[in-house]
């Protein structure tokens, strides 16, 4: 009778081990294990995508984008999209202190965007004077080198939880003020974009800057054509595509007064050369910073051992 008793017993036992099993509150180790509901809600409870600085760097992803399909011909909408997506740079990192949402991912996001619609507006400032192709090739490789090296050096070397503007002090004083002062930084970040958007309206309104490819001489008229002058022939009768490079500059030209672009460019000039500076600045420091931890690592190593 005993053998019977406790075999009945091991077998509710057992049975109320597979129940508590089977509703998620044991483990292995006979611990309750945490709710199935509890785990989810947490893992499902942030989209670090959906964050609402996140949201406004896709908005000017979209914005760029659009921009790049009006900026060929279409200078004041271009002029105006873009804008507008490099002002919502500075919203994106206001929201991110509001909500307490700032994250690694958000500042790539928004690192990479900068950089992306800089490039594609120097690109076309290339196209529109070849002449300055090398400079602004030349811009846009400092400006991808600057900041790529200082973002990789300050993940290696300070630890993937600080962000690439604390900028320590003893490191740089420019670059320090550079980015703990949020008026300097938004000073120079706008007035720099603001001198390549001039550059970009400049080819639209100065002759000066961008002639017409047609040579001075009679028109139908009679009248002796200006070089950016609108008595020229339409695209379509010199050029086989009205898309290519002659017909699009024959298109932007003389399309809109030169006055206001010139003062921008010459106000906010001395603004775009103090900002490549900083990046000459930023590109030095931070390579001498990751050589600094290849000596400590190569000294870590035993490197360089004596080969006599």
């Amino acid at each position: 009778m005993n053998g019977v008793r406790i075999r009945k017993q091991k077998g509710e036992a057992s049975k109320k081990d597979q129940k508590l099993m089977s509703n998620g509150h044991a483990n292995m180790h006979g611990q309750p294990a945490p709710e199935k509901g509890l785990s989810s809600r947490t893992e499902s409870s942030e989209n670090i995508f959906l964050f609402y600085p996140n949201i406004i760097g896709y908005s000017r992803i979209f914005l760029a984008l659009a921009s790049l399909y009006y900026m060929p011909l279409h200078p004041r909408t271009c002029s105006i999209l873009y804008s507008v997506s490099c002002l919502l740079d500075a919203l994106d990192g206001v929201a991110a202190r509001y909500f307490e949402q700032s994250t690694r991912f958000g500042a790539v996001l928004d690192m990479v965007t900068d950089r992306c619609t800089t490039a594609c507006l120097l690109v076309f400032l290339s196209s529109a004077w070849p002449r300055w192709a090398l400079l602004f090739q030349a811009l846009i490789s400092l400006d991808l080198a600057s900041h790529y090296m200082h973002m990789y050096t300050t993940l290696t070397m300070a630890g993937t939880g600080q962000s690439h503007k604390q900028v320590d002090q003893s490191r740089s004083k420019i670059l320090h003020l550079y980015y703990t002062n949020k008026n300097v930084l938004f000073a120079f970040c706008a007035l720099n974009e603001l001198f390549f958007i001039a550059l970009y309206l400049l080819s639209f309104s100065s002759p000066m800057l961008s002639p017409s490819l047609l040579p001075s001489g009679p028109n139908m008229s009679g009248q002796f054509a200006q070089p950016g002058s609108p008595a020229h022939p339409s695209p379509s009768m010199l050029f086989a595509s009205p898309y290519s490079a002659g017909a699009l500059e024959l298109a932007r030209a003389n399309k809109m007064d030169s006055f206001w672009p010139w003062v921008i460019a010459g106000v906010s000039a001395p603004i775009m050369a103090g900002k490549q500076f900083i990046n000459v600045v930023q590109l030095v420091k931070a390579s001498r910073w990751l050589a600094e931890g290849d000596i400590e690592m190569r000294k870590k190593q035993g490197l360089p051992r004596n080969t006599k």
